[in-house]
């Protein structure tokens, strides 16, 4: 019997079909592929942050030179910005009429001990008169009351001398700080008077200096609960050095410490005020620079979870936690970056002990994972 060809192009086609169906019913019965992910187990561990706060520097000593005599400006000695010592001559003030007053008082004072030395003469004189009742004993404490009248008078003309060489000598001004000289507003010839708004000149010390900067009310909250201490200075005695970060970005070689700068938090700004002490033995650090004064708190029982570990969805953070049965599930935590932004520490969400994992995206609840430990210490580059 002879086959159709049409029945044969059916048998043709079908068996592909029928092929293809048994492939895909084995395919759905296949087993899913468990994949491996590196794991790890948290673990408390120290750590250090920084906090930065932006500061003003200025030098253990400020001081504002003001003239106390008025006159003309004749000499400056010193140029802006130069380094003086103490004692060292800086400005040098016209006024005769000081000088005058000098060579008046000597004139009284010479006056005044004539007439001293004269009243002593009549007491010495009527003396021995009255001893042998030749004048009446009045006659002599008459002499006597003279001289004491000329002996006061002679200490008033001494004063008067002494009050105008001491003008004199403001007329001459020296620097009472060993410093850095700051800028003069005035030049040679101007007329200064003592009361003037501007000072000559300031001069910082600044072999040591203070950082200021300001803690809100908030910070100042948290740093008294967290530090031992009856007062704030003892607060602050118990905080490590500080550092401080100058305005090019790179870190002063030397360490302060902190310090109170108040005693009260400002109404206006809502903050309380504080500085740190450096040493300044080279002078780089300069009194009005900028700088950031950076202070450290060490964690000892820190969650470190790398950054990496993570991700962020609808400004939460999540990790891939691994539970009984290394099954993984997404959990949400709280946690500050340190430093560096390669690491987090979680403050809510997990605790000592818990795994998670370090390589796991895109991956569902409940997924069943092989975990591959990995060594902390090796992770954390300690």
């Amino acid at each position: 019997m002879r086959r159709s060809p049409i029945f044969t192009i059916a048998v043709v086609f079908t068996l592909p079909f029928f092929t293809s169906c048994q492939a895909d019913k084995k395919g759905a019965h296949a087993p899913a592929t468990i994949q491996t992910f590196s794991e790890l187990t948290l673990g408390p561990r120290a750590t250090t942050i920084y906090t930065d706060f932006p500061a003003t520097i200025e030098g253990i000593e400020i001081v504002q030179l003001r003239p106390m005599v008025d006159g003309y400006l004749e000499k400056i000695f010193v140029p802006e910005g130069a380094n003086v010592t103490k004692g060292e001559l800086l400005f040098q003030i016209q006024n005769p009429v000081y000088e005058q007053a000098v060579v008046t008082a000597k004139a009284a004072v010479t006056s005044a001990q004539a007439n001293v030395d004269a009243a002593k003469m009549n007491v010495e004189k009527v003396r021995p008169l009255v001893e042998k009742d030749i004048v009446s004993k009045y006659e002599l404490e008459a002499a006597q009351f003279t001289l004491q009248s000329q002996v006061a008078a002679l200490d008033q003309a001494n004063a008067s001398l002494r009050n105008a060489e001491t003008n004199v000598g403001y007329t001459t001004l020296r620097s009472p700080i060993t410093g850095v000289m700051g800028s003069i507003p005035y030049k040679i010839g101007d007329l200064i008077s003592s009361t003037t708004s501007s000072p000559l000149t300031s001069l910082s010390r600044i072999d040591q200096v203070f950082a200021y900067f300001a803690l809100s009310e908030k910070q100042l909250l948290n740093l008294s609960n967290r530090v031992p201490g009856a007062t704030l200075q003892d607060k602050l005695d118990h905080l490590p050095q500080v550092s401080l970060v100058l305005a090019d970005g790179s870190q002063y070689p030397q360490k302060g410490r902190l310090m109170t700068a108040s005693g009260f938090i400002s109404p206006g700004a809502g903050t309380a005020s504080l500085k740190a002490q450096f040493v300044n033995p080279t002078g780089i650090i300069h009194s009005g620079a900028s700088a950031v004064v950076r202070i450290p708190r060490t964690i000892d029982t820190a969650l470190l979870v790398p950054q990496s570990a993570t991700y962020q969805l609808q400004d939460k953070i999540f990790v891939y936690q691994v539970i009984d049965s290394n099954r993984v599930i997404s959990m949400p935590i709280t946690a500050t970056p340190t430093n560096d932004g390669k690491y987090l520490i979680v403050t809510e969400g997990l605790k000592r002990g818990d795994r998670i994992l370090l390589n796991g995206f895109n991956l569902r609840d409940s997924t069943t994972v092989i975990p591959r430990p990995v060594n902390a210490d090796s992770l954390y580059g300690k």
